[in-house]
């Protein structure tokens, strides 16, 4: 068996752990530093209100969700075939149904 070259394998290996920390640093960082700004806003006397619309996230995310499970599902069934496997693609899949159901139930609600 050929065997790499170690050096590439410690690249290798190195990649997603340097990924990892990169991410996590980009996210304590912009976590402090939301954090110090509504701080500053609260100290000035204003009210660091942000909206958030939870119908928009569920539509997105159920539509992300959908997408993303139905190509593993699909992909998976052909490769491994009927089996445990597909799990990896039905639990996205179902939980992106259950958001696109949340989200039509809320806006049917909505509306009336």
């Amino acid at each position: 068996m050929n065997r790499g070259s170690s050096a590439a394998e410690v690249i290798i290996a190195i990649i997603p752990i340097v990924g990892i920390i990169m991410g996590s640093a980009v996210v304590f960082f912009y976590l402090l530093w939301n954090h110090k700004r509504k701080m500053l806003l609260i100290k000035a006397g204003e009210n660091p209100r942000t909206d958030f619309d939870l119908l928009s996230f569920s539509l997105l995310a159920g539509l992300l969700l959908v997408s993303v499970g139905i190509s593993l599902t699909v992909f998976l069934a052909i490769a491994k075939g009927a089996g445990d496997g597909l799990l990896g693609g039905i639990i996205p899949l179902s939980i992106g149904v259950g958001l696109l159901i949340f989200y039509g139930i809320q806006r049917r609600d909505k509306n009336s």
